[in-house]
């Protein structure tokens, strides 16, 4: 990531062979291709049998999709929120590359599993800039539920004992009504993985539905996110309405 992250492969750039660059690197071909796998995830990559890896360019200009959160996205059903953390962090490759963010600024992180009628749903990680950068960028505050989640760490609840509450998107689109977000969205396919799959108590080879999301406001990515839909989750709405 920090030889993408210096330029030394930039935006269209075809990375070496797996070989080559593994010798590169000094790291096993196995561990470099736990990391391409990861990249490709976070949508820094893109990877085509036969054809190698290629360094994809910057987030693209805002599109005109409909912004909705995950919740109205699951619906009929009764959807139920629970927080797993909310904290202050420095930035990962995905928050770090679609956030824009410098390696001293932070981004406020939240996880969330978003639950249908009991039953585990989808699997949320996501990254708001700090409101320092809001502020300086878009002129605008940290929804209050942001806010309020970082500023009382103790009152995060536990992984399995969390409270009720919404996902980070669905509160900045809470705190402005009208609000003049937009938001480029992509699909991909994945497995939940260990730590995930013990939080929604399914087997970590089980395949998931992959939603990552930027959102923008006054020209710059506020938020990003990944949404984990496992098999068996109900099925989205994404009918445009205006």
């Amino acid at each position: 990531m920090a030889a993408i992250d210096d330029g030394t492969f930039p935006p269209g750039a075809r990375l070496p062979p797996e070989p080559e660059l593994a010798g590169q690197l000094g790291v096993s071909r196995s561990g470099l291709r736990e990391v391409l796998i990861l990249l490709q995830e976070d949508g820094v990559i893109t990877r085509r049998q036969g054809a190698g890896s290629t360094v994809n360019q910057l987030p693209p200009a805002p599109g005109l999709e409909r912004l909705l959160p995950v919740e109205a996205l699951l619906g009929p059903g009764t959807v139920r929120c629970r927080r797993l953390a909310a904290e202050l962090e420095e930035p990962t490759d995905f928050s770090g590359y679609h956030l824009r963010l410098a390696p001293a600024e932070r981004a406020c992180f939240w996880e969330t599993v978003v639950e249908v009628d009991g039953s585990p749903a989808c699997f949320a990680h996501e990254w708001a800039v700090d409101d320092k950068v809001l502020r300086t960028s878009a002129g605008r505050d940290l929804p209050d539920a942001l806010r309020a989640s970082l500023a009382e760490p103790d009152a995060t609840p536990h992984a399995t004992t969390g409270t009720p509450d919404g996902t980070m998107l669905a509160a900045f689109l809470d705190a402005e009504p009208g609000h003049g977000l937009t938001a480029r969205s992509t699909l991909g396919a994945t497995m939940l993985g260990t730590e995930r799959g013990h939080a929604i108590s399914r087997p970590p080879e089980t395949p998931a539905l992959l939603l990552t999301q930027t959102v923008w406001t006054a020209g710059r990515p506020v938020l990003a996110a990944k949404y984990l839909f496992p098999a068996g989750a109900p099925l989205l709405s994404l009918a445009s309405r205006h």
